[in-house]
Protein backbone atom coordinates (compact mmCIF):
# COMPACT_ATOMS: atom_id res chain seq x y z
CA UNK A 1 0.00 0.00 0.00
CA UNK A 2 1.71 3.09 1.09
CA UNK A 3 5.37 3.31 1.88
CA UNK A 4 6.51 5.64 4.37
CA UNK A 5 10.39 6.58 5.70
CA UNK A 6 10.90 5.49 9.35
CA UNK A 7 13.87 5.00 11.44
CA UNK A 8 14.88 2.12 13.57
CA UNK A 9 13.64 3.78 16.70
CA UNK A 10 10.24 4.99 15.21
CA UNK A 11 10.13 0.64 13.70
CA UNK A 12 10.97 -0.17 17.05
CA UNK A 13 8.52 1.92 19.06
CA UNK A 14 5.66 0.55 17.01
CA UNK A 15 6.97 -3.16 17.56
CA UNK A 16 7.09 -3.22 20.88
CA UNK A 17 3.45 -0.95 21.20
CA UNK A 18 2.28 -4.11 19.55
CA UNK A 19 3.86 -6.61 22.02
CA UNK A 20 2.13 -4.83 24.46
CA UNK A 21 -1.58 -4.64 22.54
CA UNK A 22 -1.09 -1.02 22.84
CA UNK A 23 -0.44 0.67 19.27
CA UNK A 24 0.66 4.03 18.84
CA UNK A 25 -2.93 5.40 18.90
CA UNK A 26 -3.87 3.66 21.77
CA UNK A 27 -5.54 0.78 20.53
CA UNK A 28 -5.55 -2.70 20.90
CA UNK A 29 -4.50 -5.39 18.52
CA UNK A 30 -8.10 -5.99 17.44
CA UNK A 31 -9.52 -2.83 17.75
CA UNK A 32 -10.85 -1.16 14.20
CA UNK A 33 -10.51 2.67 14.25
CA UNK A 34 -14.37 4.59 13.74
CA UNK A 35 -15.46 5.00 10.38
CA UNK A 36 -17.88 7.23 8.96
CA UNK A 37 -20.87 5.49 6.10
CA UNK A 38 -22.94 6.71 3.87
CA UNK A 39 -25.26 5.40 0.99
CA UNK A 40 -27.32 6.97 -1.94
CA UNK A 41 -24.87 9.52 -2.71
CA UNK A 42 -25.06 9.08 -6.10
CA UNK A 43 -27.88 10.05 -7.57
CA UNK A 44 -27.46 8.55 -11.28
CA UNK A 45 -26.50 5.28 -9.74
CA UNK A 46 -28.42 1.82 -9.07
CA UNK A 47 -26.92 2.23 -5.75
CA UNK A 48 -23.69 3.99 -4.00
CA UNK A 49 -21.89 4.23 -1.10
CA UNK A 50 -19.13 6.74 0.72
CA UNK A 51 -16.50 5.55 3.69
CA UNK A 52 -14.23 6.98 5.47
CA UNK A 53 -11.92 5.17 7.65
CA UNK A 54 -9.65 7.77 9.65
CA UNK A 55 -7.91 9.07 6.56
CA UNK A 56 -9.07 6.44 3.75
CA UNK A 57 -11.84 7.68 1.56
CA UNK A 58 -13.65 4.97 -0.50
CA UNK A 59 -16.54 6.21 -2.76
CA UNK A 60 -18.36 3.39 -4.70
CA UNK A 61 -21.07 3.49 -7.45
CA UNK A 62 -23.28 0.19 -8.65
CA UNK A 63 -24.96 0.56 -12.29
CA UNK A 64 -27.25 -2.54 -13.26
CA UNK A 65 -27.59 -3.05 -16.68
CA UNK A 66 -29.51 -5.97 -19.15
CA UNK A 67 -27.60 -7.90 -21.06
CA UNK A 68 -26.69 -11.34 -22.12
CA UNK A 69 -25.12 -14.10 -20.17
CA UNK A 70 -21.87 -15.59 -20.30
CA UNK A 71 -22.09 -18.73 -22.51
CA UNK A 72 -20.45 -20.98 -19.23
CA UNK A 73 -23.11 -19.55 -17.14
CA UNK A 74 -26.45 -19.37 -19.04
CA UNK A 75 -28.53 -19.01 -16.08
CA UNK A 76 -26.88 -16.70 -13.92
CA UNK A 77 -26.06 -12.97 -13.51
CA UNK A 78 -22.69 -11.55 -13.11
CA UNK A 79 -20.89 -9.03 -10.90
CA UNK A 80 -17.70 -7.03 -12.16
CA UNK A 81 -15.42 -5.09 -9.97
CA UNK A 82 -13.35 -1.90 -11.34
CA UNK A 83 -10.94 -0.23 -8.79
CA UNK A 84 -9.62 3.19 -10.39
CA UNK A 85 -6.95 4.63 -7.86
CA UNK A 86 -7.12 8.16 -7.76
CA UNK A 87 -3.67 9.84 -8.27
CA UNK A 88 -4.54 12.53 -5.26
CA UNK A 89 -4.69 9.80 -2.97
CA UNK A 90 -1.21 9.20 -2.43
CA UNK A 91 1.92 9.77 -4.43
CA UNK A 92 2.47 6.14 -5.13
CA UNK A 93 -0.38 6.23 -7.49
CA UNK A 94 0.76 9.05 -9.89
CA UNK A 95 1.43 7.55 -13.40
CA UNK A 96 0.53 4.13 -13.63
CA UNK A 97 1.79 3.03 -9.86
CA UNK A 98 -1.86 2.21 -8.79
CA UNK A 99 -2.70 -0.06 -11.41
CA UNK A 100 -1.25 -3.01 -9.55
CA UNK A 101 -3.16 -2.77 -6.66
CA UNK A 102 -6.16 -1.99 -8.37
CA UNK A 103 -6.39 -5.54 -9.93
CA UNK A 104 -5.25 -7.32 -6.68
CA UNK A 105 -8.36 -5.46 -5.32
CA UNK A 106 -10.47 -6.17 -8.01
CA UNK A 107 -9.51 -10.11 -7.58
CA UNK A 108 -9.86 -9.78 -4.23
CA UNK A 109 -13.66 -8.84 -4.30
CA UNK A 110 -14.58 -11.28 -7.52
CA UNK A 111 -13.12 -14.23 -5.32
CA UNK A 112 -15.16 -12.96 -2.25
CA UNK A 113 -18.08 -12.81 -4.50
CA UNK A 114 -18.14 -15.78 -6.60
CA UNK A 115 -19.34 -18.63 -3.80
CA UNK A 116 -23.20 -18.99 -4.61
CA UNK A 117 -24.02 -18.90 -0.85
CA UNK A 118 -22.64 -15.58 -0.69
CA UNK A 119 -24.67 -13.89 -3.36
CA UNK A 120 -26.79 -16.01 -5.55
CA UNK A 121 -26.51 -14.40 -9.10
CA UNK A 122 -28.98 -16.81 -10.50
CA UNK A 123 -31.39 -14.35 -9.58
CA UNK A 124 -30.32 -11.84 -11.46
CA UNK A 125 -31.28 -13.97 -14.37
CA UNK A 126 -34.48 -12.54 -16.51
CA UNK A 127 -34.53 -14.81 -19.64
CA UNK A 128 -31.76 -17.61 -19.20
CA UNK A 129 -29.35 -17.71 -21.84
CA UNK A 130 -30.26 -14.36 -23.25
CA UNK A 131 -30.52 -11.42 -20.91
CA UNK A 132 -29.64 -10.96 -17.33
CA UNK A 133 -28.84 -7.97 -14.72
CA UNK A 134 -24.84 -7.37 -14.49
CA UNK A 135 -23.86 -5.17 -11.54
CA UNK A 136 -21.02 -2.94 -12.60
CA UNK A 137 -19.36 -2.12 -9.03
CA UNK A 138 -16.93 0.71 -9.78
CA UNK A 139 -14.43 1.58 -6.77
CA UNK A 140 -13.25 5.05 -6.90
CA UNK A 141 -10.08 5.29 -4.21
CA UNK A 142 -9.93 9.03 -3.25
CA UNK A 143 -7.64 8.85 -0.20
CA UNK A 144 -5.08 6.53 0.89
CA UNK A 145 -4.62 6.15 5.12
CA UNK A 146 -4.07 3.07 5.69
CA UNK A 147 -6.03 -0.95 5.68
CA UNK A 148 -7.31 -0.26 2.14
CA UNK A 149 -8.55 -3.35 0.94
CA UNK A 150 -10.98 -3.59 4.28
CA UNK A 151 -12.28 -0.30 3.85
CA UNK A 152 -13.44 -1.10 0.11
CA UNK A 153 -15.25 -4.27 1.20
CA UNK A 154 -16.90 -2.37 3.48
CA UNK A 155 -18.01 0.10 1.29
CA UNK A 156 -18.98 -1.98 -1.82
CA UNK A 157 -21.29 -4.35 0.74
CA UNK A 158 -22.78 -0.86 1.48
CA UNK A 159 -23.11 -0.02 -1.75
CA UNK A 160 -24.64 -3.55 -3.03
CA UNK A 161 -27.14 -3.75 -0.07
CA UNK A 162 -28.52 -0.04 -1.25
CA UNK A 163 -28.82 -1.06 -5.20
CA UNK A 164 -32.12 -1.24 -6.31
CA UNK A 165 -32.41 -3.28 -9.11
CA UNK A 166 -35.58 -2.63 -11.36
CA UNK A 167 -38.25 -5.31 -11.75
CA UNK A 168 -39.21 -6.45 -15.14
CA UNK A 169 -41.97 -8.35 -16.57
CA UNK A 170 -41.56 -10.61 -19.50
CA UNK A 171 -44.20 -10.47 -22.42
CA UNK A 172 -44.50 -13.35 -24.75
CA UNK A 173 -44.85 -12.26 -28.37
CA UNK A 174 -47.14 -15.05 -30.73
CA UNK A 175 -44.12 -15.91 -33.20
CA UNK A 176 -41.84 -12.94 -32.37
CA UNK A 177 -39.32 -13.17 -29.47
CA UNK A 178 -39.90 -11.87 -26.34
CA UNK A 179 -40.14 -8.54 -24.91
CA UNK A 180 -39.10 -7.12 -21.60
CA UNK A 181 -40.55 -4.15 -20.06
CA UNK A 182 -38.23 -2.26 -17.14
CA UNK A 183 -40.61 -0.85 -14.19
CA UNK A 184 -40.26 2.76 -14.53
CA UNK A 185 -41.84 3.08 -11.09
CA UNK A 186 -39.46 4.86 -8.00
CA UNK A 187 -41.35 3.50 -5.58
CA UNK A 188 -40.49 -0.05 -3.48
CA UNK A 189 -43.36 -1.57 -5.79
CA UNK A 190 -40.34 -0.86 -8.70
CA UNK A 191 -37.57 -2.42 -7.41
CA UNK A 192 -35.84 -5.20 -6.00
CA UNK A 193 -33.01 -5.22 -2.98
CA UNK A 194 -30.20 -8.10 -3.08
CA UNK A 195 -30.29 -10.34 -0.56
CA UNK A 196 -26.52 -9.94 1.32
CA UNK A 197 -27.07 -11.95 3.99
CA UNK A 198 -24.10 -13.75 3.07
CA UNK A 199 -22.31 -11.17 1.73
CA UNK A 200 -17.94 -11.05 3.71
CA UNK A 201 -16.26 -8.33 4.04
CA UNK A 202 -12.42 -8.14 4.57
CA UNK A 203 -10.53 -8.35 7.14
CA UNK A 204 -6.55 -7.60 6.47
CA UNK A 205 -4.25 -8.99 9.10
CA UNK A 206 -0.52 -7.54 9.03
CA UNK A 207 1.70 -9.62 11.39
CA UNK A 208 4.32 -6.95 13.18
CA UNK A 209 6.48 -9.25 15.26
CA UNK A 210 5.16 -12.10 16.47
CA UNK A 211 1.66 -11.09 16.59
CA UNK A 212 -0.98 -9.53 13.49
CA UNK A 213 -3.52 -6.75 14.04
CA UNK A 214 -6.43 -5.37 12.71
CA UNK A 215 -7.18 -1.81 10.52
CA UNK A 216 -3.11 -1.18 10.28
CA UNK A 217 -1.99 2.64 9.83
CA UNK A 218 0.31 3.87 7.27
CA UNK A 219 3.07 3.59 9.83
CA UNK A 220 2.38 -0.18 10.83
CA UNK A 221 1.97 -1.17 6.78
CA UNK A 222 5.38 -0.41 6.31
CA UNK A 223 6.36 -2.45 9.62
CA UNK A 224 4.09 -5.15 8.32
CA UNK A 225 6.42 -8.01 6.28
CA UNK A 226 3.63 -10.49 5.56
CA UNK A 227 -0.51 -9.67 5.77
CA UNK A 228 -3.07 -11.93 5.60
CA UNK A 229 -6.60 -10.92 3.40
CA UNK A 230 -9.82 -13.16 5.19
CA UNK A 231 -12.97 -12.43 3.82
CA UNK A 232 -15.46 -13.40 6.72
CA UNK A 233 -19.13 -13.76 5.99
CA UNK A 234 -21.54 -12.52 8.76
CA UNK A 235 -22.39 -16.29 9.73
CA UNK A 236 -18.37 -16.56 10.80
CA UNK A 237 -17.78 -18.33 8.04
CA UNK A 238 -14.24 -17.38 5.85
CA UNK A 239 -14.36 -17.00 1.93
CA UNK A 240 -11.50 -16.81 0.46
CA UNK A 241 -7.78 -16.56 2.25
CA UNK A 242 -5.21 -14.67 0.26
CA UNK A 243 -1.60 -14.08 1.53
CA UNK A 244 0.20 -10.40 0.74
CA UNK A 245 3.91 -10.17 0.95
CA UNK A 246 7.19 -11.32 1.14
CA UNK A 247 7.39 -12.79 4.82
CA UNK A 248 5.63 -15.74 6.39
CA UNK A 249 3.35 -16.86 9.36
CA UNK A 250 4.43 -19.38 12.15
CA UNK A 251 1.54 -21.83 12.01
CA UNK A 252 0.28 -20.36 15.57
CA UNK A 253 0.45 -17.24 13.94
CA UNK A 254 -1.58 -18.04 11.44
CA UNK A 255 -4.32 -20.09 13.38
CA UNK A 256 -4.80 -17.27 16.22
CA UNK A 257 -4.67 -14.42 12.99
CA UNK A 258 -7.84 -16.18 10.92
CA UNK A 259 -9.55 -16.86 14.75
CA UNK A 260 -9.28 -13.03 15.14
CA UNK A 261 -10.55 -12.03 11.77
CA UNK A 262 -13.11 -14.34 12.26
CA UNK A 263 -13.91 -12.28 15.70
CA UNK A 264 -13.38 -9.08 13.89
CA UNK A 265 -15.10 -9.67 10.29
CA UNK A 266 -18.32 -11.07 12.22
CA UNK A 267 -18.32 -7.89 14.81
CA UNK A 268 -17.80 -5.43 11.30
CA UNK A 269 -20.68 -7.15 9.67
CA UNK A 270 -23.11 -6.99 12.38
CA UNK A 271 -22.41 -2.51 13.05
CA UNK A 272 -22.40 -2.92 9.18
CA UNK A 273 -26.28 -4.14 8.64
CA UNK A 274 -27.25 -2.15 11.60
CA UNK A 275 -26.20 0.96 10.22
CA UNK A 276 -27.66 -0.03 7.19
CA UNK A 277 -30.99 -0.68 8.82
CA UNK A 278 -31.19 2.66 10.13
CA UNK A 279 -30.58 4.35 7.12
CA UNK A 280 -33.20 2.25 5.88
CA UNK A 281 -35.64 3.23 8.20
CA UNK A 282 -34.72 7.04 7.61
CA UNK A 283 -36.01 6.50 4.27
CA UNK A 284 -35.16 9.14 1.49
CA UNK A 285 -36.01 12.35 3.65
CA UNK A 286 -33.06 11.87 5.56
CA UNK A 287 -29.59 14.62 5.37
CA UNK A 288 -27.03 13.36 3.34
CA UNK A 289 -23.61 14.00 3.82
CA UNK A 290 -22.35 13.54 0.41
CA UNK A 291 -18.79 13.10 -0.77
CA UNK A 292 -17.45 16.85 -1.69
Amino acid sequence: MTTLLLSEAEKTFILHGVEDNFRVDGRGRGDVRPMVLETGVVSHASGSCHLRLANTDILVGVKAELETPLPGAPDCGRVEFFVDCSANATPTFEGRGGEGLATAISGVLARAYSNKEVLDLSKLVVLAGQTCWILYVDILVLEVGGNLCDAVSIAVKAALASTRVPKVTVTAVDGGEPEIEVCDSVGPEGYDRLDLSGAPVLVTLARIGNHCIVDTSPEEETCSSASLLVAVTPGGQMATVRKVGGGSFHPATLLAATKMAVTVGTELNRVLMVKLDQEEKMGETREKIGFL
